[in-house]
């Protein structure tokens, strides 16, 4: 694997169109054992406690195809600072370097956060109909649970990633 002396950050729903980090380059990237799903219960980002949302986590199995920023080491140390102060919250994701393919071929090691199962906000297990119930009740924050869930959805058609499970999720909504 390769990386240059730089660091790796791979992103799978608003760290996709929305970083919030400096970074030297971005290019597509798929990570194996791990899909993209509407799978954590927002309480404040894109919903409440009353009426909560959905976010994206990666679950297991699977893959998923994503982005992957390249961050120069100078900017490493503040980059994880805002990414753990940004995605651990509450801790429903697990840090984990995991091998990812950029779209050039190369394979990279890179901070990935993944659901953590036994966390009370994992949804995993919920059914088309129940998570387009809960994005589209979701307002938190951030904004309309809606207006994520498109927006990640418009990001992966811009960069030409079908993604069959979000548009099934879409078309709900939709409807």
């Amino acid at each position: 694997m390769t990386g240059g002396g730089t660091h790796w950050v791979f992103g799978y729903g608003s760290l996709m169109w929305n970083p919030g980090f400096p970074h030297i380059g971005s290019q597509a990237a798929r990570i194996s054992g791990f899909h993209r799903k509407l799978c954590v219960y927002s309480f404040h980002y894109r919903g409440t406690p009353e009426k909560p949302g959905l976010v994206f986590g990666l679950d297991r199995g699977g893959s998923c195809t994503g982005m992957a920023f390249e961050v120069a080491a100078p900017d490493w140390p503040g980059a994880w600072d805002y990414l753990r102060r940004r995605e651990q919250v509450t801790m429903v994701y697990r840090e984990v370097f995991s091998p990812v393919k950029l779209r050039d071929g190369r394979m990279v090691r890179a901070l990935t956060y993944v659901v953590d199962r036994r966390h009370d906000q994992c949804a995993a297990g919920l059914t088309d109909q129940q998570i387009a119930v809960l994005v589209r009740q979701g307002e938190g924050i951030s904004g309309r649970n809606t207006d994520y869930v498109r927006n990640t959805h418009a990001h992966l058609a811009s960069l030409s990633i079908a993604d069959p499970s979000l548009a099934r999720i879409i078309a709900l909504l939709e409807a």
